[in-house]
């Protein structure tokens, strides 16, 4: 082969390879045109799910807020009555000693010096092991 059959074949070549480039060009736009609308498409699927999405989630904490209300004021009205029915065992109670010691007055100094007693023990028990401690 000689250069002149090698250049003669590479311009009988170039429109073949130009008409290639020029196609591989074409099929390159299509596809980056198709990925680009793919791409846009999943984007507007996606904002769409988001929207919902959203629209979903306010109800969920609004019920979620509301129920969260209804507990707190439920253990509110909880801690109320407990504190009435404290206040009332209370009052019945002190009637209730009252009452015992206005009827025993001997026998309630007698069991006031008792239980002073013990109460005095085990303070003196505390304080003699807290001594041993250190």
């Amino acid at each position: 082969m000689t250069a002149n059959t090698i250049s003669k074949t590479a311009r009988e070549a170039l429109p073949t390879m130009q008409h290639a480039s020029d196609e591989l060009l074409h099929s390159a736009g299509k596809a980056v045109n198709s990925t680009r609308a793919y791409a846009s498409d999943a984007l507007d699927k996606a904002e769409n799910q988001m929207r919902e999405l959203r629209g979903s989630v306010d109800p969920v904490v609004d019920m979620l807020a509301s129920k969260a209300q209804k507990l707190a004021r439920h253990s509110l009205d909880l801690a109320s009555e407990a504190k009435y029915r404290a206040e009332q065992s209370l009052r019945h109670a002190t009637r209730a000693t009252t009452r015992y010691v206005a009827d025993q007055p001997v026998r309630s100094v007698l069991i006031a010096a008792a239980v002073g007693a013990v109460v005095a023990l085990l303070i003196s028990s505390a304080r003699h092991r807290n001594q041993n401690r250190y």
